[in-house]
């Protein structure tokens, strides 16, 4: 019996935490207390029994942070959710920026997915500097992950990838009739606002970027109604971009007679 009673004297502060989770109903500012209290028991850290329970509170409190600021706005909620956050991070010993696990790179976001279903685009390129140059300065867009040998991109949140293969590429081209215009095939872009289309327009004409096909308005008085303009990039590749003037007709179904 000698030998029971420190067991549980170092067990009676997990009583005491395991009582005010419950308590809590599962809420953020008292598994923050609950976390505080625990890491402040001496007795508490010093039992390998202890350092287990803590170990699955720090795991189901971060279970609960991530669920709460998924859906928390900037109000009090978003507070208690960093309250709970900072107490996570001086169970680790961590300061006011979260802690990452050794040996993981830390990161950044700077750029959100499109709504819905961002699409994945890759594509080759004979060099990344000019390509980083390319998309990054003349188009804007944000640069996410990338390599040696390749770099993605946010073109208006869906994610495009330059891959480098080879100093020689450059882009077969092949046309065909469009509204009375040689389009370039293969070519890839996005539809935009009336208003993004001619900003953009502006913005290539300013980097002096040369028109495969100039800006204008095909399909006047039908449907299919939109401005177009098509370019390349350095490595060859054939952009079009667009914008319906009426954009719920994007799918308009019609037969085209081609000019």
């Amino acid at each position: 019996m000698m030998r029971i009673a420190p067991v549980f004297a170092t067990l009676a502060p997990l009583t005491v935490v395991s009582a005010t989770v419950g308590s809590t109903a599962g809420s953020i500012p008292g598994l923050a207390a609950a976390i505080n209290d625990s890491t402040q028991s001496s007795s508490l850290a010093s039992s390998a029994a202890a350092a287990s329970f803590t170990r699955g509170l720090f795991t189901h409190a971060q279970l609960l942070l991530a669920k709460q600021t998924a859906t928390a706005s900037r109000s009090t909620s978003s507070s208690s959710a960093w309250s709970l956050q900072k107490a996570l991070l001086s169970t680790r010993g961590g300061g006011d920026e979260p802690a990452t696990a050794e040996g993981q790179q830390q990161y950044e976001t700077l750029a959100s997915p499109a709504p819905g279903s961002p699409f994945h685009y890759a594509f080759p390129v004979h060099d990344l500097d000019l390509a980083k140059d390319f998309y990054g300065n003349v188009l804007g867009c944000v640069e996410g992950r990338s390599s040696e040998k390749w770099q993605d991109y946010s073109l208006h949140g869906h994610q495009i990838v330059a891959h480098w293969v080879g100093s020689d590429y450059r882009c077969k081209d092949y046309y065909n009739p469009v509204d009375g215009d040689e389009v370039p095939v293969p070519h890839t872009g996005l539809a935009l606002t009336v208003e993004q289309f001619h900003d953009l327009a502006d913005r290539l004409k300013q980097a002096g970027i040369e028109f495969i096909i100039e800006p204008h308005l095909r399909f006047q008085g039908m449907p299919g109604e939109q401005w177009t303009m098509f370019f390349k990039d350095p490595s060859g590749n054939n952009l079009e971009f667009k914008a319906m003037t009426k954009l719920e007709n994007l799918f308009a179904k019609y037969n085209v007679v081609d000019k």
